[in-house]
C-alpha cells in the first residue's frame, strides 16, 4: 500500500508498505550482483542507509550454489539484508543474450520461493529502434504474462512493467491496461538505451505518457535511472523508485559519478570531493590503489553521490522547490536541457497536479522556468476570469519591487482617477494592479536583467491580453491626473483575487449586498471580507489568496450546483469531518475534477450540505485510486447540521 506524505506536483514523498517494512520514497535501490558484491548489502543498509536493493533472480536461479543457498536460507539471509528486496526476472538477460531458457511462470514462482518482497514479470524489453507493429506485439505478450503473474504472486508484490519503446500512444495504452491489473509497482521499462544514448528528450515523452495511464496509488519505478544527474528530473516527472547498477559498473572502469556528469579517473585534474569515501584521499592515492581497493573506493564514492543527491531531491520536494532543482541539474548537459524544454509540451497534464500556492518564493533560473505549469495557469485564468474595471489600460513596467503597488502606488492612484486600469508588464506577462499581491506574482524572484525569450513572450501575452480586455491603452507615465469619481482599490482587489481563485460565478455568489473589508493596520492589506454581516473570506498574508469560511462556502453551494469546489463524503465520515478531522480518500464519494492541490474546497455530505472547509491534498483521480491517505486537510468543521 502506498500513501503520499508530501507532494510537489507529480513528485511525491511517500510511504510504501511492504512485508519487509515501510519504504520512504523517492528511494534508490542499488543493484546487487549476487556473484560480485563490490559493496555488500549489509554495508548498503548500515553505512549508506539504503532501505531497499534489487538483485537478479535469473542469475541466482541459474547458479546451482546460489540457488541452493537462496532456497535454503531465503533471499534476505543469503544477502544479509534486512530491508526490502526487489528481484529482476531475466528480462535484461533475454534482451542482451537471446531468449532465456525459463518461463514466466517459473520465474515468478522462483522469486516467490526465495522470499523476494517484490518480484518482476518476465516481460519483453522493447528497443527504441523497434517498429510500432513489433512493439505492439511484444506488449501483448508482456500484458498476458503480467496477468498470469498476478494470479501466481501470493503474498509477494509484483512489478507490472510498462513497455512501448518510444511510442507514446502504446506506452499510455500499456500503462492503462497494467493499471487495471493487481500489480503493486509500475516500473517504466525499456529506457536504459535512451539514457545510455543521452536521449533524455524522448525519455520525457516515455515517462509522461506512462504516467498518464498508470494508477496513481502505486509507486512508479524508472528502471535503470541510476545517475545522480537525472534524479531530480525523474522525480519531477513523478517517478518514486530508481535503481543503479552504474555505481559498480562505472567503478570497474575507473569512472566517478558527480551531479554534473561522469569523470574518468585518468582524465581528472583534481578530486574536489568531500564524501566519506574520498575524505583524506588525493587523486594520486586513488590511482595507486590496487584494482580491487580502487574499485571499491570509487563504488562507495558513487553511492555517496547518489545518496546525497536523493536526499537533496527529497528536501526540495518538502520545500516545494523541485522545479528549481531540476532546472539547475538539467543545465549539466545539453541533452538534459532538451528534456527540460520538452516538459513544457506536457504542461496541461502537469498543471493538474501543480499546487495552487507554495510556501516559499518561486525562483527564476532561466528561460526554461517559463515552462512551469504556474505560468500557464496564471495566463489562462487571467484570460478566462479577469474582469476589467475600466475601458482603458495604463501600462507600467516591472522595476523589481513587489508588490508593484508598494513602489508605484501613487502612479496607480493617478491613472485610476483618470479612468485607466494600471497594468504592469512583468515576466509573467500582464499583471493588473489588483492582482499584484497574490501567488505567484508577488512571491517570485526574477533577475533584473531579463533574457530575450522572457521579454518576447511577456510582451506577446500582454499585447493579446490588452487587445482582448481593453478598448485602449496608454503609457502609465504619460497619463495625466484625472477627476474620476471615488473608487475603492481594496474592493477592486478583493473581487479580482476571488475571480482569479474561484471563478466569476463563485465571486458573484460571495460578493453580494453590503461589503465591508477588514484591513490590517500594520500592512494595509486585506484581512477579512464581510458580506451582509457574514465573514465569508479571509486573505492569507503569505500568498495573497483566500481562505474560504463556512458562510462563504454555503453561499457557493446554494448558488452553483455540485460538484463545483466540492468533495463529498460518506455519511459515516460526516460526524468526524464536522469536528474538524481530515478527509481520507476511502470516505470520498465525489470530487470536482477541476480542483488542484492546495485549492480551497468545501466538504459536503450526501445532501450537499457544507460540513467543513479545507485545502486539497490530492486531486480527483488520485482520491479515486488511493485506499489510504489524506484527501483534504480540513481547516475547521462546520458542526453537525443534521
Amino acid at each position: 500500500m502506498f500513501e503520499i506524505v508530501k507532494r510537489d506536483g507529480l513528485a511525491r514523498i511517500g510511504k510504501f508498505q511492504t512485508r519487509a517494512g515501510v519504504l520512504e520514497t523517492p528511494a534508490l535501490l542499488p543493484v546487487v550482483n549476487p556473484k560480485i558484491c563490490t559493496v555488500t548489502p549489509r554495508e548498503l543498509y548500515e553505512e549508506f542507509g539504503f532501505r531497499a536493493i534489487i538483485t537478479n533472480s535469473y542469475i541466482i536461479k541459474n547458479n546451482p550454489g546460489l540457488r541452493a543457498d537462496a532456497q535454503e536460507k531465503g533471499l534476505h539471509a543469503m544477502l544479509d539484508f534486512p530491508g526490502v528486496i526487489m528481484t529482476d526476472s531475466g528480462t535484461f538477460q533475454s534482451h542482451m543474450y537471446g531468449e532465456v531458457e525459463v518461463t514466466n511462470e517459473e520465474m515468478v514462482e522462483f522469486q516467490k520461493s526465495i522470499g523476494a518482497d517484490i518480484g518482476t514479470v518476465l516481460d519483453i524489453f522493447t528497443e527504441p529502434y523497434w517498429t510500432k507493429e513489433q512493439t505492439a506485439a511484444s506488449i501483448e505478450v508482456t500484458l498476458e504474462r503480467t496477468k498470469d503473474a498476478c494470479g501466481l504472486k501470493g503474498d509477494m508484490m509484483i512489478n507490472g512493467v510498462v513497455q512501448g519503446s518510444v511510442y507514446s500512444d502504446l506506452r499510455e495504452d500499456c500503462a492503462r491496461k497494467m493499471a487495471s491489473m493487481d500489480v503493486d509497482v509500475h516500473p517504466v521499462g525499456g529506457v536504459v538505451p535512451l539514457m545510455e544514448q543521452y536521449r533524455y528528450l524522448e525519455l520525457v515523452d516515455v515517462v509522461i505518457s506512462s504516467k498518464k495511464g498508470l494508477n496513481p496509488s502505486r509507486p512508479v519505478h524508472l528502471f535503470g535511472a541510476g545517475h545522480p544527474m537525472v534524479l531530480a528530473l525523474a522525480a519531477l516527472m513523478g517517478c518514486d523508485l530508481f535503481d543503479s547498477a552504474s555505481y559498480a559498473k562505472f567503478a570497474r572502469d575507473d569512472r566517478m559519478m558527480f551531479i554534473d556528469g561522469t569523470c574518468r579517473l585518468q582524465d581528472m585534474q583534481s578530486l574536489g570531493c568531500g564524501c566519506p569515501a574520498c575524505r583524506g584521499l588525493t587523486l594520486e592515492m586513488i590511482r595507486k590503489m590496487d584494482k580491487k581497493e580502487r574499485e571499491r573506493t570509487i563504488a562507495k564514492h558513487n553511492l555517496f553521490q547518489l545518496k546525497d543527491e536523493l536526499a537533496l531531491v527529497k528536501r526540495y520536494i518538502m520545500e516545494g522547490r523541485l522545479w528549481e532543482l531540476a532546472e539547475i541539474r538539467c543545465r549539466a548537459h545539453p541533452a538534459l536541457l532538451d528534456a527540460l524544454r520538452r516538459l513544457e509540451e506536457h504542461q496541461d497534464f502537469l498543471e493538474r497536479y501543480d499546487p495552487i500556492s507554495r510556501d516559499g518564493a518561486m525562483f527564476y533560473t532561466g528561460a526554461e522556468t517559463r515552462g512551469r505549469p504556474v505560468f500557464r495557469r496564471y495566463i489562462s485564468r487571467l484570460l478566462e476570469r479577469y474582469v476589467p474595471q475600466t475601458e482603458k489600460a495604463a501600462l507600467f513596467y516591472d522595476e523589481g519591487s513587489k508588490p508593484y503597488g508598494r513602489a508605484m502606488g501613487a502612479d496607480f492612484d493617478r491613472v485610476r482617477r483618470a479612468g485607466y486600469t494600471p497594468v504592469v508588464v512583468s515576466p509573467f506577462g500582464p499583471v493588473p494592479a489588483e492582482l499584484d499581491e497574490m501567488y505567484p506574482i508577488a512571491q517570485s524572484v526574477f533577475p533584473r536583467t531579463e533574457d530575450a525569450d522572457t521579454s518576447i513572450e511577456s510582451e506577446l501575452f500582454t499585447a493579446g491580453f490588452l487587445e482582448r480586455m481593453f478598448a485602449g491603452m496608454a503609457d502609465g507615465r504619460e497619463v495625466p491626473d484625472g477627476g474620476r469619481e471615488e473608487y475603492d482599490p481594496n474592493l477592486i482587489r478583493a473581487k479580482a483575487v476571488s475571480r482569479h481563485q474561484f471563478g466569476k460565478d463563485a465571486t458573484d455568489a460571495l460578493f453580494r449586498g453590503k461589503i465591508d473589508l477588514i484591513i490590517s493596520k500594520n500592512t494595509g492589506k486585506i484581512r477579512n471580507v464581510i458580506s451582509d454581516g457574514e465573514h465569508i473570506l479571509s486573505m492569507r498574508a503569505g500568498d495573497g489568496l483566500y481562505t474560504l469560511r463556512k458562510e462563504g462556502a454555503e453561499r457557493i453551494v446554494s448558488s452553483i450546483p455540485a460538484p463545483f469546489m466540492r468533495v463529498g463524503v460518506m455519511d459515516d465520515a460526516v460526524p468526524f469531518v464536522s469536528e474538524g478531522r481530515n478527509v481520507f480518500c476511502q470516505f470520498v464519494t465525489e470530487c470536482d475534477g477541476g480542483l488542484r492541490p492546495m485549492d480551497e474546497v468545501m466538504v459536503t455530505d450526501g445532501k450537499d450540505r457544507v460540513i467543513a472547509t479545507g485545502r486539497m491534498v490530492l486531486v480527483a483521480d488520485e482520491i479515486r485510486s488511493f485506499r489510504k491517505g489524506v484527501a483534504v486537510k480540513v481547516r475547521s468543521g462546520a458542526g453537525d447540521e443534521s
